[in-house]
């Protein structure tokens, strides 16, 4: 991972048997319950909190056309979807914010997926045996969650 990327991190294990210093650390990234997905721009503060949550979480880079899909389905304001607050050019914007900025005021951060379709193959298991840590094929992850 390079510096300021963008990517998705997802949350694949529950809260049994946490421990505090690793569900702060969940806190901090915004993950509260499992299938919550964030997206972040990577620097050296993100990075160790990946590491520190490695086993808990499904993480890697996320293209611009997968995240503009994420925001078209997911995304939402409040109770309000952002598919019906934007309109395509804006959501192209917002699209643009987070690869500038990491974030948008306009849109929520943390994004409710499905579990993905085909299911996980082991979550207790680091990638590529299980499911966590960190993953090259992010965005396939993405879209079966969707």
């Amino acid at each position: 991972m390079k510096e300021n990327e963008l990517i998705a991190v997802v949350r694949i294990r529950g809260k049994r048997n946490l421990k505090p210093d690793i569900k702060k650390t969940l806190e901090l990234l915004k993950l509260y319950k499992v299938n919550h997905a964030v997206i972040y721009k990577v620097d050296k503060s993100i990075i160790g909190m990946l590491r520190k949550a490695n086993n808990y979480i499904a993480y890697g880079n996320i293209r611009e056309d997968t995240l503009k899909k994420l925001i078209e389905k997911r995304g939402e304001k409040g109770s309000k979807r952002a598919k019906e607050l934007y309109k395509e050019k804006d959501i192209e914007g917002i699209v643009k914010e987070f690869k500038e900025k990491g974030k948008s005021d306009k849109i929520d951060p943390v994004f409710r997926l499905h579990p993905p379709r085909r299911g996980w193959k082991n979550i207790k298991g680091i990638y590529p045996r299980g499911d966590a840590g960190l993953r090259e094929d992010m965005d396939d992850v993405i879209r079966r969650m969707m």
